[in-house]
């Protein structure tokens, strides 16, 4: 089904202004928001992606809306899992807790216009090459088995290249001012780390890009489908990594669950390619008689694949003890860290949160405890931590 230029126009006039919104009514004045808020954007901008994709399927058909809705939910796993590398590189550039909103604001504007530019240079290709498909399915399998290796979220992200060009030509600074991406040292302009943090969400943007991108293609070869599906399941982004934050380390399954996604559609895509197949060395270049997996198929096994990785990592016992031990570590190093919020208040919350998780700890088994990785330095960092709260109280 083609799409007249005014749909395209009011879909775009439409996902700008959510995107304005999000700053002058919620960003704009730096805050740390509340579990409340960030459950009911969250769950505005879900319901905003559901009904865009009920008006797909009303006008555009099943077979338009199935596509949609199997592209969404593809790209909003993927997503989650991009909010891992998010919070590695925040934590690494030690980003105030109220001004992470800002910082994720321009990651999911970045990635909106990245992933653009992607997609009508992935179409173009497909409309001028039917090998690219091959391409792109080896991409995902590619992909899928990068994946599976044991490691942590990218734990190298934020010392990307592009970092280290920027420390050494330019003048930077390891202080914040507030949320200014300049700011003077000693009479001379110098580079916030706002800046570099925002350079260095830009940059990994565009490596989530090269994997999302022949995902979705996978599913669909409709433009204004990939378009939208993508740009929905950025929308919210900000607001669910503060929902969701403190539990990302619960979905330890969350990989494995992608990695079988991501190659589903690979061996889709190479199908489709075998079907399309114009390459002289392959069947003489004729079209080979392969089955083609359906949308419908994709779409149950899309979300069969995502809410078996979610309940297993949900009931793991080994899943709760990682996300105790990580929250406790992380909340310890952020109450020890001064530059880490203004807010009393936010404070207190994470004091809080850190006494719950070290509770928790206490009460798991040796074997899960001894599993962390430098187990004796968060031991250190939580004595410490109570050891500056208890002389806070008796100031």
């Amino acid at each position: 089904m083609t799409v007249s230029p005014l749909i395209w126009g009011i879909t775009i006039v439409v996902i700008l202004a959510l995107l304005a919104f999000d700053y002058f009514f919620h960003i704009r004045k730096a805050h740390v928001p509340t579990l409340k808020e960030a459950a009911v954007w969250s769950g505005i901008y879900v319901g905003l992606a559901v009904v865009f994709g009920i008006l797909v399927l009303i006008f555009g058909g099943g077979q338009m809306g199935s596509e949609y809705f199997a592209g969404y939910i593809t790209e909003k796993a993927l997503s989650v899992d991009n909010l891992f590398v998010f919070l590695i590189i925040m934590a690494s550039f030690r980003v105030p807790r109220e001004d992470q909103q800002k910082v994720l604001l321009f990651g999911i504007v970045f990635s909106l216009i990245a992933r653009t530019g992607f997609i009508f240079l992935g179409a173009a290709l497909i409309n001028s090459f039917a090998w690219v498909f091959y391409i792109f399915g080896l991409i995902l399998l590619l992909t899928a088995g990068n994946l599976l290796k044991p490691g942590d979220h990218g734990d190298n992200q934020a010392n990307n290249f592009i970092i280290r060009l920027a420390k050494k030509f330019f003048h930077t600074t390891d202080k914040y001012d507030g949320d200014k991406l300049f700011t003077m040292v000693n009479g001379k302009r110098a580079l916030t780390p706002m800046l570099l943090v925002m350079v260095a969400i830009g940059g990994t943007d565009i490596l989530f890009a090269l994997d999302s991108i022949p995902a979705i293609f996978g599913l669909t070869q409709n433009v204004f489908i990939v378009f939208t599906a993508t740009a929905f399941s950025l929308m919210g982004l900000r607001q669910l990594y503060f929902l969701i934050d403190g539990l990302l380390d619960r979905l330890i399954y969350l990989s494995y669950g992608l990695a079988a996604i991501l190659a589903f559609i690979g061996v889709k895509l190479i199908l489709h390619a075998l079907h399309e197949n114009n390459l002289p060395f392959i069947n003489d270049g004729e079209h080979v008689n392969v089955i083609e997996i359906t949308t419908g198929l994709s779409l149950s096994v899309i979300i069969g694949t995502l809410i078996i990785t979610v309940v297993l990592s949900l009931l793991s016992p080994a899943g709760k003890a990682q996300t105790a031990i990580n929250n406790a570590r992380r909340h310890a190093v952020n109450y020890l860290d001064l530059d880490y919020t203004a807010d009393a208040n936010e404070r207190e919350r994470i004091y809080r949160a850190l006494t719950a998780e070290e509770a928790q700890i206490v009460q798991m088994p040796l074997k899960y405890r001894n599993k962390a990785k430098d187990v004796e330095q968060i031991r250190e960092q939580v004595a410490e931590a109570h050891r500056q709260h208890e002389a806070f109280l008796n100031r």
